[in-house]
C-alpha cells in the first residue's frame, strides 16, 4: 500500500547524520502531563517500571524505547503528546534498569529479550481484554517487538504494530558502527552501557544481592571494550546464556521472524540510517502478508525531521498515528 504521507527531509538536515543528531541533541522535548508510574514485579522477582499517560477508555499504545533510552526519550514523549490529544492512552515499558533505578538482577535487556514484553502484554491484556491495543518499538525496541510478534504464531491479540529504525540484522549493524563517522554513535552508546553496568553492580552490592553482583564481576574488566562485537560477546552472551556473540546475533536478529508476523505491522526505515547498511533491509519474499516495509529517502536513525529551522516537525508523529488509526477505531 503506498504511503499517503511521504517523508520530506528538512533542507537544513540534508544527510543521515544531521537527521540523527538534531532530534537527539537539540530537540525541545514536549512536556507531557498526566504521566504516572507503575512498578510491576516480574516472574523472576525483578521489576519493570511502566510509565502511563492518559485516562479514560480509549485505545492503548505500548511504546518500547531504544538502546540506552527510556520513557524520557524525545521520540517517546513526542508520540505520547500526540496520542494524548487523540484520546489514546500510552504506556512506556522501560527496559530493565532504564527507568532511573538499576534493576535487581544481573540480567539486562538486549535486542532478543522478549520475555518482558510478553509479561507486560499479558498484564495489560488481562486488565482490559476487549480494548484495542497497539505496540510501537524504536531501534532496539523495534527489534524486540518484531522478534516477539514473529514468535507468537498468531497467539497475540494486538490490533497493530509499528517498528522504526530497526537493526534487523545485528551483525551487519554492529560492523557498520565500527566504521567512519558511525564510530561516534558507537562510542556514545558503549559509554552509556558501561555506566549502566557499573551502576547496576554497585546497586546490587549495596542492596545485598551479592550473588547477582558476582555474575557481573565474573565478566571481568569491561573498560577495554570498544565495539559492540566485544560488548555483546562479553556482557550480553555472558549474562544471557548465548554461546557467543555470533549465537546472540543469529538468534536475536528480527529479520528472520518477519515472515511469521500475523499482526498488521508497519516497518519504517530510512535509506541513510547511519546504523545500517542496505543489506539489512529484507526482500519482499521475507515479509508476511501482514507486514508493510516503508523505506524513506532520508531520515537518519529515529530522526525523520522536516519543516523549517524555526519550526521543525517530526514526521513520525504524523505517520505513525495515521497508520494506527485504521486499526484502532472502536
Amino acid at each position: 500500500m503506498p504511503n499517503p504521507l511521504p517523508f520530506k527531509p528538512a533542507w537544513w538536515l540534508h544527510n543521515g547524520h544531521l537527521q540523527t543528531l538534531y532530534p537527539a541533541l537539540l530537540r525541545r522535548v514536549p512536556d507531557v502531563p498526566d504521566v504516572w508510574r507503575e512498578r510491576l514485579t516480574t516472574p523472576d522477582g525483578d521489576f519493570l517500571d511502566i510509565d502511563y499517560c492518559g485516562t479514560g477508555s480509549g485505545p492503548r499504545v505500548l511504546l518500547l524505547h531504544g538502546l540506552t533510552g527510556s520513557s524520557e526519550s524525545g521520540y517517546i514523549k513526542g508520540l505520547q503528546a500526540v496520542f494524548l490529544r487523540l484520546g489514546w492512552r500510552s504506556m512506556v515499558m522501560n527496559f530493565r534498569g532504564c527507568s532511573g533505578q538499576p534493576n535487581n538482577k544481573a540480567r539486562c535487556y538486549h535486542s532478543g529479550e522478549t520475555e518482558d514484553i510478553q509479561f507486560v502484554y499479558e498484564t495489560l491484556r488481562q486488565r482490559e481484554p476487549d480494548t484495542p491495543c497497539a505496540a510501537i518499538g524504536f531501534s532496539l525496541g523495534g527489534n524486540v517487538l518484531l522478534k516477539w510478534l514473529g514468535e507468537q504464531d498468531g497467539r497475540v491479540a494486538l490490533s497493530v504494530a509499528v517498528a522504526v529504525s530497526v537493526p534487523l540484522v545485528l551483525n551487519l549493524c554492529a560492523t557498520k558502527l565500527d566504521n567512519g563517522f558511525s564510530k561516534l554513535y558507537r562510542a556514545n552508546l558503549l559509554r552509556g552501557l558501561k555506566i549502566y553496568m557499573r551502576d547496576k553492580q554497585a546497586h546490587l552490592e549495596r542492596s545485598g544481592y551479592h550473588g547477582e553482583a558476582e555474575k557481573i564481576r565474573q565478566l571481568g574488566d569491561c573498560s577495554h571494550i570498544s565495539s559492540f562485537w566485544q560488548y555483546d560477546d562479553v556482557v550480553v552472551a555472558g549474562l544471557h546464556g548465548f554461546k557467543d556473540v555470533h549465537d546472540y546475533y543469529q538468534r536475536s536478529s528480527s529479520r528472520q521472524y518477519l515472515k511469521h508476523i500475523t499482526v498488521p505491522t508497519l516497518i519504517i526505515q530510512a535509506d541513510d540510517d547511519p546504523f545500517m547498511t542496505p543489506e539489512v533491509l529484507p526482500h519482499a519474499t521475507e515479509l508476511s502478508a501482514s507486514v508493510q516495509l516503508e523505506v524513506t529517502r532520508g531520515g537518519g536513525h529515529v530522526g525523520f525531521v522536516g519543516g523549517s529551522g524555526l519550526k521543525p516537525h517530526y514526521w513520525l508523529e504524523q505517520r505513525i498515528p495515521m497508520f494506527l488509526e485504521r486499526y484502532l477505531a472502536q
